[in-house]
């Protein structure tokens, strides 16, 4: 392999002093423009606030559109379970008939998205999931912030943070040299709690027994797919696909032929909205920790190597795929699972299984507990009771022993098995909305966002639309 290694023998080196120019000041401060990002930074600007978002990419979206995370998962719970007996729709089948548990900005979001032609709105057809276009989903999120006057700053790396005697101060890396931004009340919504860390939070990291992570995913786009041969493939044989995944056997004729290395036992790929068109899900990196640039950089150059093995076994084996070929793959490898940021109150797998409520609840997710397996194949799928959702509370939000940050999406404060559940997209974007609120009331009422009551939460987050109780 051809990529740098750590150092056997860690040798640090002293770095002379710099300035840095002052960008400007905020009342609240969001960091990343993933999902959560989007949701924080107008669940703040709706609740009054002065709002200034930044973006390390050049674009909004986060894993949604730098790792090609599609669709958006299914937001509702369970009333009803279904099991399609359609084997060629290429969208999940066992996702019942249900009601929306997530609401708010992310409504916002998808009846923009569907306005501007680029998602599917949630059905039963679908799953219940959100097919949706990347690119497309790029432009909506321009125009969200910009329509709630949300100034932000794209190509910014957060590196550092400063406290001040009455705000906190957030470095950031760019092409023009190393800024600051002063800020009342900050969100991390960096999906890896980077801000958080920073600034002296204490957190933990995949499961408690060894400490692994899920595994990170390059995921990828391939064109001049033929649906109906490939339906009928799967309707001669039904045993080998099931909504999403599956090819059992042609993967494993693949594998002891030589032409497949993959650390999983099947093939996941989903419709978007665009024909002819699929996001694939397949690739799989274990054993390799998202904080970590040396094992980012060993994740890239496996992942891109197992998407050349499954894009030839695809167009060579698969009936359907004889014409089709990859036409974009993530700017980065997705990753699950990083930082959990520990705080308040820490969400547990129970808790998520068994539906449990709070009275500070300021999200809500019925997603199931979904544990890809942090060292080989294998995925733990566990559903929420039948019509069943359970209460994410703002202490999960706040970060323990920290003032003036709060976090969303991914690094809240949950263990293992919880954040398999929370990690999703319409959850981060419902818990980034819930801290933006908690960081408006905040910085405009002068508190520390500890100290403003979740009633208050609440109340401005029902007035914004949120799914509570």
């Amino acid at each position: 392999m051809s990529y740098l290694k750590p150092p056997r023998t860690p040798r640090s080196v002293e770095l002379p002093p710099r300035q840095a120019l002052h960008a400007g000041s905020t009342q609240v401060l969001v960091v990343g423009g993933g999902p959560a990002g989007i949701g924080a930074a107008l669940g703040a600007a709706n609740a009054g606030a002065e709002v200034i978002l930044v973006e390390r990419y050049g674009f909004l979206g986060g894993n949604a559109t730098a790792a090609l995370v599609m669709p958006l998962m299914s937001f509702h719970n369970e009333v009803k379970q279904a099991v399609s007996g359609d084997t060629g729709r290429l969208l999940p089948p066992d996702h019942g008939e249900g009601e929306p548990v997530v609401g708010g900005v992310l409504w916002v979001l998808l009846e923009q998205l569907v306005r501007a032609g680029a998602a599917i709105r949630p059905s039963l057809e679908t799953g219940y999931t959100v097919p949706f276009d990347a690119e497309l989903f790029k432009l909506v999120a321009y125009e969200l912030l910009e329509n709630h006057e949300v100034r932000t700053l794209l190509h910014a790396f957060a590196s550092g943070v400063l406290g001040l005697p009455d705000r906190t101060r957030v470095v950031f890396e760019t092409k023009s040299g190393p800024l600051v931004i002063d800020a009342d009340v900050i969100v991390d919504c960096t999906g890896d709690g980077d801000v958080a860390a920073a600034a002296g939070a204490a957190y933990d990291i995949g499961r408690p027994e060894d400490g692994w992570t899920q595994p990170m995913t390059l995921m990828f786009r391939m064109v001049r797919f033929d649906q109906e041969r490939f339906a009928s493939y799967t309707h001669a044989n039904p045993d080998q696909w099931r909504g999403v995944h599956g090819l059992w056997d042609l993967v494993r004729a693949a594998t002891d032929a030589g032409e497949l290395d993959l650390p999983r036992e099947d093939i996941l790929f989903f419709a978007t909205p665009n024909p002819g068109e699929l996001a694939v899900n397949s690739t799989r990196v274990t054993e390799v920790l998202g904080t970590s640039v040396w094992d980012l950089t060993r994740a890239e150059f496996t992942a891109h190597r197992q998407m050349a093995q499954i894009a030839r076994f695809l167009r060579d084996r698969v009936p359907g795929f004889a014409d089709s070929y990859v036409v974009q793959s993530g700017v980065q490898v997705g990753v699950r699972e990083t930082r959990r940021i520990v705080g308040e109150y820490r969400l547990t797998g129970e808790d998520v299984l068994t539906a449990r409520q709070f009275g500070d609840a300021v999200a809500r997710g019925a997603y199931p507990v979904d544990i890809h397996n942090p060292s080989g194949r294998g995925t733990t799928l566990k559903r929420l009771p039948r019509g069943e959702s359970y209460d994410i509370p703002l202490r999960c939000l706040l970060p323990r022993g920290l003032d003036r940050i709060l976090v969303a999406g991914r690094c809240i404060s949950g263990d293992h098995v919880a954040h398999s559940s929370y990690r999703v997209m319409p959850i981060s974007m419902a818990t980034g909305q819930a801290a933006g609120v908690c960081a408006a009331l905040a910085a405009t009422e002068g508190r520390q966002p500890r100290n403003v009551p979740a009633s208050a939460v609440q109340r401005e987050l029902r007035s914004q639309g949120a799914s509570l109780r």
